[in-house]
């Protein structure tokens, strides 16, 4: 019996060197470096092919936009062309429609201005009518008959300025001589005062203290009664005395006498007139002595 090998399998050959393992380095290296090689070419070419295929693609894609925007614009162009045509179209039938609507409006205005003026025609005419027929009854009830009354009312009115002018002429001739007679009188009498005055202040230039006095005393009754006065007015006095003089009225009257010499006294000091050595006085004929005058005459 023997053996029989039928295959067999050599997993590894090798030798002490490593020589066998060095030559199937430098192979495998150059047949992967062949294969890489060939793979990178293989992905350039196919990268190439497909940026052709890509540049094909976009400039189909590109010519097909571009002609379907030049195919949609030549169609709004046409579209907007024809919608002009159909703008114009419809306007022009609007703007025909609105003058011919216009114009109907304006033949029914002037046909209604026109049925007015006939209205308004025929309204006047009767105003005109009833106008003449308003006057003449105006004439027949209140004209004629007012005329023929301002007539009899004028005449009326004349006479009555006739007889008044006619009285205020008279009075004013009774006014004239009333005011003559009393102009007469009033220069009469101031004549005769004026020729008193010239003969009192002859008088008075001649007999210079006695005027003077002539005034005084007849200031003096007056200036006693002005002294008195308060004590008129007064409803209840209070007399105090010391026991001495006069009590009650006495002494009441006794201080209003008091007063009035010490008068005669102011008035020597502000003229430097002394009435109690004054003479009594003569008048001139043609002169009326005043009540004083003749009192101090008295007196003195």
């Amino acid at each position: 019996m023997g053996i029989t090998v039928v295959s067999y399998t050599i997993k590894d050959i090798c030798d002490e060197e490593g020589y066998l393992r060095a030559l199937g380095q430098a192979r495998t290296a150059e047949v992967k470096r062949d294969a890489r090689i060939g793979e990178a070419e293989a992905k350039r070419d196919a990268q190439i092919k497909e940026a052709l295929a890509e540049e094909e693609r976009l400039a189909a894609k590109f010519l097909n936009e571009t002609e379907v925007a030049k195919a949609k614009r030549d169609f709004e162009l046409k579209k907007a062309i024809y919608d002009q045509e159909v703008n114009t179209k419809k306007a022009d039938s609007e703007l025909a429609y609105s003058l011919q609507a216009a114009k109907t409006r304006q033949r029914i205005k002037e046909e209604q201005m026109q049925v007015k003026v006939v209205e308004r025609t025929q309204a006047i005419q009767v105003q005109e009518q009833e106008i003449l027929r308003r006057e003449k009854e105006l004439e027949a009830t209140i004209r004629r008959p007012a005329e023929a009354e301002k007539y009899r009312l004028e005449k009326l009115a004349e006479a009555n300025k006739n007889r008044i002018i006619m009285e205020a002429e008279a009075e004013a001739e009774a006014i004239r001589l009333k005011g003559e007679a009393e102009a007469f009188a009033v220069e009469s009498k101031a004549k005769a005062e004026a020729e008193q005055l010239i003969k009192k202040a002859d008088a008075f230039r001649e007999y210079k203290d006695a005027a003077i006095l002539d005034m005084m005393l007849d200031t003096l009754p007056r200036v006693a009664a002005e002294v008195a006065a308060p004590i008129s007015q007064v409803n209840r006095v209070v007399m105090v005395s010391g026991g001495k003089g006069d009590i009650g009225a006495a002494k009441l009257t006794g201080e209003v006498i008091d007063i009035i010499t010490k008068t005669t006294t102011m008035v020597h000091q502000l003229t430097g007139v002394n009435i109690g050595a004054q003479k009594p006085p003569t008048f001139p004929s043609g002169v009326q002595a005043t009540p004083a005058m003749r009192t101090s005459q008295a007196a003195m």
